[in-house]
């Protein structure tokens, strides 16, 4: 027997089984047919498999036992069997959301492989031929890399925007930007990986910035990565313009933290006619507006509005629930600097204005203590939030609109825990932009599939039905007399047919 491909008219190529062993060649098996190169090479290797199991089945003359009779006409019946859960249900929502719009496979492979298991390229490789009889080698996925960014990078953030904007009636008028940073363990700097504020922490080693855009309920719409020394506050203009050349938007309202509030940025964001809600740095105001917000005796839920030049003004509002949470930041904070004092590890190094070593002073050379005015000093601004706009929306309504900001992030700790996308092993810039495609597609799967387990009312979480995806297997049967495959979704457990009936998902396939 040998695997053959023939030509069809259509342009599709078959994969054939042919037995060689008679006057005539014989088709014994078709596998399948297809047009994609990487696919068909796929069947020949599954058209491998099965000339080796033929070959290899064996028959024994054992005296007749009923249940061994049965086991062994069932297990003799198996062609195969694997994992499909995650290929039924995400693989039906990719559709959906219509990333099968891109024509290569592997996209498809990679995308879901990232939310079921999130592995590096070498073991992604591993999960797919164990798991899904889905051979593909380290360097097909690293070819595929190069030619994603380069020619799919767009199309993939075009198609999550005009699935996204079905989602709100086809209008999308607010977006929320927000930046993190992506470490490297190696230890080189190069052109885009260098080291800087690190927001985990990991200001030794070399990084990257990454701008991720938003909408209302955390959809991803665009990202783009920059220098790891890069200000964060110069990331936002670049993402944003380009967001809204590209898809011809008019107006559009951004709304983004205190760490993006700069007077460039406001300025920028002013002279393009953006409308803008950005947190506002209270304690750096002019005097007048310190003086004016301190002198205000708030009660409960109000806001301050206070005109900060022709064009924004500041609101500040006050919460009782803040003003204890930012006391016990405060006292959790002046602990640690105690404890760090008393044991004498503290170093002129410390002496600066990050988060609560701005308690610390140093007298004369060495003798370094805390500044415990300037910790009462702070309660001053406990439960005190600001926000600077130009937004002719009411304050309850700009406040409101904040809020949402939290989407972004919670889709940064989604990323860097569920999908895993540091440690990043790629060192060169367009392979690390294409890993940073794979998670964003693979993000906004992660929301369409959380977005109808909400919309269909099951107590689900979207990690909760991941899990029973995997557990969810295809068994293909041959039949004994007919010989034709059967194709069974294998699903025992209740949990497991609610899954399947939720998504209207069929128990046997045709």
């Amino acid at each position: 027997m040998f695997v053959r491909r023939k030509k069809n008219k259509s342009g599709s190529t078959s994969v054939q089984i042919i037995d060689t062993t008679g006057a005539k060649d014989r088709l014994v098996k078709t596998i399948g047919s297809s047009t994609d190169n990487f696919e068909i090479d796929n069947l020949c290797k599954k058209g491998q498999l099965f000339i080796d199991r033929y070959h290899g089945q064996q028959k024994l003359n054992l005296p007749y036992d009923e249940d061994q009779h049965f086991f062994s006409s069932l297990t003799d019946g198996i062609q195969h069997i694997q994992m499909v859960g995650p290929e039924l249900i995400l693989g039906k929502l990719f559709d959906e959301i219509g990333f099968n719009n891109i024509p290569d496979s592997l996209f498809r492979h990679l995308v879901i492989s990232r939310l079921v298991f999130p592995l590096s390229k070498l073991k992604t490789s591993e999960y797919l031929l164990r798991y899904h009889h889905i051979s593909v080698d380290i360097s097909q996925i690293y070819r595929y890399l190069d030619k994603l960014v380069n020619k799919q990078k767009e199309e993939i953030q075009r198609i999550s925007y005009e699935h996204t904007l079905k989602l709100f009636d086809g209008k999308l008028s607010v977006v929320f930007y927000d930046v993190t940073t992506l470490y490297f363990e190696a230890s080189d700097e190069d052109d885009l990986r260098k080291t800087g504020f690190s927001k985990d922490g990991k200001h030794q080693n070399p990084q990257i910035v990454l701008g991720l855009l938003v909408s209302l309920e955390g959809y991803p719409l665009a990202f783009d990565i920059f220098e790891g020394n890069k200000f964060e506050g110069h990331t936002m203009l670049p993402v944003v313009e380009a967001f809204k050349v590209k898809f011809k938007l008019d107006q559009l309202m951004i709304i983004a933290d205190a760490g993006l509030l700069s007077k460039s940025n406001v300025e920028q964001l002013l002279d393009n006619n953006y409308e803008f809600i950005l947190g506002g740095k209270i304690k750096t105001e002019s005097n007048k507006i310190k003086k004016l917000v301190l002198d205000h005796k708030f009660k409960e839920g109000e806001s301050l509005i206070i005109q900060r030049d022709e064009h924004t003004r500041l609101i500040v509002n006050y919460s009782s629930a803040r003003a204890k949470k930012d006391m016990h930041n405060r006292i959790r904070g002046l602990n640690k600097l105690e404890k760090s004092v008393s044991s004498g590890k503290l170093s002129k190094t410390h002496i600066n204005n990050r988060g609560y070593n701005k308690y610390l002073k140093m007298d004369g050379e060495i003798d370094i203590s805390i500044d415990y005015d300037k910790f009462k000093g702070d309660g001053r601004w406990d439960g005190l939030k600001g926000y600077v706009t130009n937004s002719r929306l009411k304050e309850v309504e700009i406040i409101e609109n904040y809020k949402h900001l939290w989407q972004i992030e919670k889709a940064f700790r989604i990323s860097k825990t569920d999908l895993r996308i540091r440690p990043i092993y790629h060192r060169l810039p367009a392979r690390i932009s294409a890993h940073l495609v794979i998670a964003f597609a693979s993000y906004k799967l992660y929301k369409e599939l959380e977005r109808q387990l909400k919309e269909k009312n099951t107590n689900l979480t979207v990690e909760k039905a991941i899990d029973l995806m995997k557990t969810i297997f295809k068994i293909t049967i041959q039949l004994p007399l007919s010989k034709n495959n059967k194709e069974i979704i294998f699903a025992a457990e209740q949990a497991q047919k609610e899954l399947l009936a939720i998504f209207q998902v069929k128990p046997i396939l045709d």
